[in-house]
């Protein structure tokens, strides 16, 4: 069986907007700060433990139109592990080995996570997070903490229709006082 882990950039107040895109009025922020060597293994590490991944297809636009553009071993393990997109508008995505998953969001990852064994990774797509998060389907969080107060933007964190417990497995400072901390679902 499959587990969802989802992974984000986010501030102190809990923004995870545009770390490193997009239209937003402080866009690109998380790159104002060096994640040095051991930030850079963390997120190099991460890739490479995924076994497909699972995204919005906001996040899935701006993926499929850098990824293939790059060469190495990074690029080549995006360019082809599987990835589903979750979207009711996509309907012929062009980037190699990806499916379309449109019906409802939480029965097709409760179906996913029993046909995908490993890791199926959630970067970015907030929206998407959310709802994983709010069914319960969710298994891991990992989250890049960096040391700003942005004031305004989406987070990570919204309702949820109950409490849920999470157990603290690792956490670690890097680079310029940028923390990682990484949960899973009791």
């Amino acid at each position: 069986m499959g587990t969802i882990v989802v992974t984000t950039f986010s501030s102190l107040d809990g923004v995870v907007q545009a770390p490193g895109g997009e239209d937003f009025k402080y866009q690109n922020w998380s790159f104002e700060f060096d994640r040095g060597p051991d930030g850079e293994k963390f997120k190099e590490d991460e890739a490479f433990g995924a076994d497909a991944l699972l995204i919005g297809r906001k996040t899935y636009e701006g993926f499929a139109a850098a990824w293939p553009n790059y060469e190495g071993e990074l690029a080549d393990k995006y360019n082809t592990m599987p990835k589903y997109v979750v979207s009711r508008t996509l309907t012929d995505p062009k980037w190699n080995n990806t499916r379309v998953l449109s019906g409802d969001v939480r029965d097709e990852v409760a179906k996913l996570k029993t046909e995908v064994e490993g890791e199926i990774q959630v970067p970015g797509s907030i929206q998407l997070a959310q709802t994983l998060i709010a069914a319960d389907l969710v298994d891991e969080l990992h989250l890049m903490t960096f040391p700003v107060i942005l004031g305004t933007g989406r987070k990570l964190f919204g309702e949820t229709p109950g409490k849920t417990t999470w157990r603290l497995t690792q956490s670690r400072t890097v680079g310029e006082g940028i923390l990682i901390t990484t949960f899973q679902r009791v």
